[in-house]
């Protein structure tokens, strides 16, 4: 029992990762990775928040964006979009060559964990990446338009669309992979990361078991709030939260997490939450949570595992 277990999403889980690194050995870290947004695109496997995770931990990621490869070009994509392909989901030279081979190694045969592995050690990340499931979870969002791929309401569409409902298609027959299990039954202690509870962090709990098996655990468990001073950081997070009923707050992302946490580390600007959360049972640390520079996320990791150890 010595792993710290990190249920991870994209831009803000990656972020926090790359300080947590920085403070305990990346060999005792296990993410779990959200794959409900991956997608199929020119034929290709992407997998964009395993791939965010790999590419800012193995320090190639484009420091601006939070997504894609620093230094990267997009001919390929000028070429396809020239024959007639559609180009909204934007692929970069470099990052192509992650969809190619890790689409090549599934028509092999090898698994979405086998393949994250490989890349770890081809990128010399020290973390497990763990891809949630090897099972089809596709996360959609429901709008006036109809069923739209996560992917598409995000980048196609920029989040114009009214959220009137999140599915994730294909849950009900999926199964979290034996790695994620062990990951979480050998956890010293776990961290939900600063992602977005429905769309990211919410697709891993609705796995069958996984949920219960966090629930049911031994060990500390803390949640960093995406939600700043009743503002998202980063996505449509406000939207989906508004139409889940779930209060645009710190506090009601605690209530959200009720029974999943056992601390919660919020924003100086909402330190007057603080109060009504600890009601929950739920113990508060404020500190600055805006990653802005790798020492910001490293002291947010700091206080993370301060946290964690009060909690013993």
């Amino acid at each position: 029992m010595n792993q710290t277990v990190v249920l991870s999403g994209g831009v803000g889980a990656a972020r926090f990762l790359e300080g947590l690194v920085n403070l305990i050995p990346a060999e005792l870290i296990s993410a779990i990775i959200n794959t409900g947004d991956d997608i199929e695109m020119h034929g290709l496997q992407i997998s964009p928040d395993v791939d965010i995770v790999l590419c800012t931990l193995a320090g190639i990621i484009h420091p601006g964006q939070g997504w894609g490869i620093v230094d990267d070009t997009d001919h390929c994509l000028a070429m396809l979009g020239r024959l007639g392909a559609p180009t909204w989901f934007m692929l970069g030279d470099k990052d192509m060559a992650l969809h190619i081979q890790r689409s090549a190694l599934l028509k092999q045969g090898y698994s979405a964990t086998q393949i994250s592995q490989q890349f770890c050690a081809a990128l010399g990340v020290s973390v497990h990446v763990l891809p949630m499931t090897h099972d089809l979870v596709q996360t959609h969002i429901r709008t006036p338009e109809g069923l739209v791929h996560f992917q598409h309401f995000l980048v196609r569409d920029r989040a114009k669309s009214l959220v009137q409902g999140i599915e994730y298609l294909g849950i009900e027959n999926a199964q979290a992979t034996t790695e994620v299990h062990q990951a979480i039954a050998n956890a010293a202690h776990i961290i939900i990361a600063p992602s977005n509870p429905l769309v990211s962090v919410g697709t891993i709990l609705a796995l069958p078991g996984i949920t219960d098996a966090i629930r049911n655990r031994s060990v500390p468990s803390i949640t960093i709030s995406p939600i700043v001073g009743g503002k998202a950081i980063k996505g449509p997070l406000v939207p989906m939260l508004e139409h889940a009923g779930i209060d645009v707050s710190a506090l009601g992302i605690a209530r959200h997490y009720h029974g999943l946490i056992d601390g919660m580390i919020i924003d100086t600007v909402d330190a007057d939450l603080a109060p009504a959360i600890e009601a929950l049972g739920i113990r508060v640390r404020v500190t600055d949570t805006i990653m802005r520079d790798l020492p910001h996320k490293t002291a947010l990791a700091q206080q993370s595992l301060e946290l964690l150890a009060e909690l013993r």
